[in-house]
């Protein structure tokens, strides 16, 4: 039977140091499953640190993740930035591949200019070159459900993408809700749950790969993260709906709080 398991968004903040190898010591201590490394600005993780991570994941039987570096646009109009965007990507997925992460998760980036038809196009050819330098490597290419109208990346184009290209989306709830005013609901949560089944498999909702947390958001869409405690977002009603339609996977909490509400989601879902 397929279950979830939760982590957090980089190192937990009650880790006794700020380095990845204290951060998954936490995270087991915590009894949580998994944590998202995070390349916020650049990759500065080596070989030698990469497999030292992989190593200590594996023996502490946690799942990793990779969130790439935030500075990627694959629909920018600037040839030269398409390509830094790229490298970003094969940058993150060759130390994921090192250490043994199951995904790589990053910001595909913004409409701009461009018509959300054009957007995709550009986005698909960059990402047919990626695929091609990352063929080796064994982590799964996961574009974000991203928050904003502005940003390309609402969850018809990711599932989408998702069919033509060997990838899988992540699946940021808080996202949607943020891009939308919307999906906040069990109904609506199991409607998203359908929709990625219908259009990707089974398999593909046994193996999602989730972003949650409080957020703000307004007329354009996501502000900040929130805590839980501080948002309107219906975590419960989420878990309630992964558990009704058998999903699986890995959800990191991405709240200003990380382990405290990521602990809340994982007791949440196990009442259920």
């Amino acid at each position: 039977m397929a279950t979830m398991i939760f982590g957090t968004a980089g190192v937990p903040l009650s880790a006794k140091e700020r380095s990845s190898l204290s951060g998954l010591e936490r995270v087991a201590e915590l009894e949580l499953g998994a944590m998202e490394l995070e390349f916020v600005r650049s990759v500065r993780m080596g070989e030698k640190m990469a497999r030292q991570v992989g190593e200590l994941a594996q023996k502490l039987s946690l799942s990793l993740s990779i969130h790439a570096p935030y500075y990627i646009n694959l629909c920018s109009l600037e040839r030269e930035k398409r390509v830094a965007s790229r490298k970003r990507i094969v940058d993150s997925c060759r130390v994921g591949h090192f250490c043994g992460a199951k995904s790589i998760v990053f910001h595909p980036g913004f409409y701009g200019e461009l018509s959300p038809e054009e957007a995709y196009s550009m986005v698909l050819e960059e990402l047919k070159l990626v695929l091609e330098e990352t063929a080796d490597f064994s982590p799964i290419l996961r574009p974000e459900l991203m928050g904003k109208p502005s940003q390309f990346g609402n969850l018809e184009e990711l599932l989408r993408l998702s069919q033509e290209l060997p990838l899988l989306p992540c699946i940021d709830f808080s996202h949607l809700h943020a891009r939308t005013g919307e999906y906040n609901t069990f109904s609506e949560f199991c409607s998203v749950l359908d929709d990625t089944r219908a259009a990707l498999g089974q398999e593909a909702l046994e193996n999602l790969h989730l972003h949650i947390s409080g957020i703000d958001y307004g007329p354009r869409g996501e502000r900040k993260h929130l805590v839980f405690a501080d948002a309107d977002f219906n975590y419960s009603e989420l878990m309630a709906a992964l558990k009704d339609r058998g999903a699986g996977g890995v959800a990191i909490c991405e709240s200003p709080n990380l382990e405290e509400d990521a602990l809340i989601l994982q007791n949440t879902y196990l009442e259920k």
